[in-house]
C-alpha cells in the first residue's frame, strides 16, 4: 500500500477560517476534510496515513520555520507520496502548497503533487518545479480536481511516464521535449492553415508566452499644474489595517484620505506587507509612500497638488489577474477625479 501524507490549510483542515490563519503546523492521523475524497479516488492503491494542517498566514509569514517543522512531521511517517491541496485560487494556500511540496520533493526525495487554479500565484511560482494539477478557481471544483490529482500522483509514485499537460491535466511547466512525427513539418503547417481558413480549431505546436504591451503616456507638459497621486503595493495602511488587507496574496486594496497630512507618521500608519522586514517602514512609512516629499514639492510649486487619497495593497504573492483588476479600478477612479499622473511605489 502506497503511504501518503496530505497537506491542507486551516479551512480545509476543519479548524476555522481567517481567524485561524495564524495556527502553527499540526498533524492528525489519517484523513481530514478533502482527504476522504482522495481516499475514494485512490481506490485502495494508496492510503493517507497523516494530514498536516497549517494556517495560511502562519506559513507565509514564517516560511522557513514552518517548512522545517512540516518536513520533520513528514519524515515521521516515511511516506511514498506527498499531496498538497487543492488550493484552487487561494493565493497564500497555493504558495504554501507549492513551497512545502517542492521541499518534500527536493529535500526528502518524495514525489509530490498539488492542485491550483492557473492564476494562483503559487502556480506561477512553482510550476517549473512541480506537477500542479489545474483546478477550477474555487472549492466547487473539488470533485473535478481530486480524481485528476490522484491519478497523476499514482503514476508519479509508480515511476510511470507522465504525458503531456493536456492529457494529464497539469499546468504547463515550460519544458520542451523533442519528438518524431510521422508527418513532415510543411504538411502539418498546411493542414493547420487549411483548418484555420475553414474555421476549425487550430492548436500551435510551439506555444509562445504572451506579454502585455503598454504604450507609455506622453509627458506632462506643465508639472506646476499637475495633480499627482500615490499608489503602492508596499502595504502602507492606517494603523490597525482597517480593511484587513492580507499580508500575502492580497484579495483587495484600500483607499485612504491624507488631506491635510504633511507626512505619514508611525503613530497613524504601518505596513501590512508580509514579504519584507516591516521595521523600517513602520518606523517611517514615508520610506515606502513618500507623502512628505510630495508635500515639499507641492509647497515649492514644483507640482500642482498631491491627490487627497492614496491607494495601497500588498504585492507579495498577489495574482496577476487580481493586480490587473485593482489597477484598472484605481486608474478609472483617478481618471474620473482629474489626476494627471501617478507615482507607483513598491518595497
Amino acid at each position: 500500500m502506497i503511504r501518503v501524507v496530505h497537506y491542507v490549510n486551516q479551512f480545509f483542515g476543519q479548524i476555522g477560517g481567517e481567524d485561524k490563519a495564524g495556527i502553527k503546523p499540526q498533524i492528525k492521523e489519517g484523513v481530514v476534510g478533502p482527504g476522504m475524497a482522495f481516499k475514494q479516488a485512490f481506490k485502495g492503491e494508496a492510503e493517507i496515513v497523516a494530514t498536516i494542517i497549517c494556517g495560511d498566514s502562519y506559513f507565509n509569514e514564517n516560511m522557513a520555520e514552518a517548512q522545517d517543522t512540516i518536513l520533520e512531521m513528514v519524515k515521521g511517517y516515511n511516506p511514498d507520496l506527498f499531496i498538497a491541496g487543492p488550493a484552487f485560487n487561494a493565493g497564500r494556500y497555493g504558495v504554501a502548497c507549492g513551497a512545502i511540496s517542492k521541499a518534500a520533493q527536493d529535500e526528502l526525495n518524495i514525489p509530490a503533487v498539488c492542485g491550483m487554479y492557473v492564476e494562483n500565484p503559487g502556480a506561477d511560482m512553482f510550476k517549473k518545479d512541480l506537477y500542479i494539477v489545474s483546478t477550477k478557481d474555487n472549492a466547487a471544483g473539488m470533485r473535478d480536481a481530486v480524481p485528476k490529482m490522484a491519478s497523476l500522483a499514482l503514476k508519479l509514485v509508480k515511476g510511470k511516464e507522465i504525458g503531456m499537460p493536456k492529457d494529464e491535466n497539469y499546468i504547463e511547466r515550460g519544458i520542451r521535449k523533442n519528438y518524431f512525427s510521422d508527418v513532415r513539418g510543411s504538411k502539418r503547417a498546411v493542414n493547420m492553415l487549411v483548418n484555420k481558413i475553414n474555421g476549425k480549431g487550430v492548436e500551435t505546436e510551439y506555444a509562445m508566452p504572451t506579454f502585455d504591451k503598454v504604450d507609455p503616456n506622453p509627458p506632462i507638459l506643465d508639472m506646476t499644474k499637475a495633480t499627482i497621486a500615490l499608489v503602492t503595493s508596499g502595504g502602507i495602511v492606517p494603523k490597525g489595517n482597517p480593511d484587513r488587507i492580507e499580508s500575502s496574496s492580497a484579495s483587495k486594496f484600500g483607499k485612504y484620505d491624507i488631506d491635510g497630512e504633511m507626512e505619514l507618521t508611525s503613530g497613524k500608519y504601518e505596513t501590512a506587507h508580509g514579504g519584507y522586514d516591516p521595521v523600517y517602514a513602520n518606523r517611517d512609512p514615508n520610506r515606502v509612500l513618500p507623502v512628505d516629499v510630495l508635500r515639499d514639492l507641492e509647497r515649492e510649486g514644483v507640482i500642482g497638488k498631491l491627490y487627497r487619497y492614496f491607494y495601497a495593497t500588498v504585492g507579495n504573492g498577489t495574482s496577476v489577474a487580481n493586480a490587473k483588476a485593482y489597477g484598472a479600478k484605481i486608474a478609472a477612479e483617478l481618471r474620473n477625479d482629474g489626476v494627471d499622473a501617478v507615482i507607483l511605489t513598491s518595497t
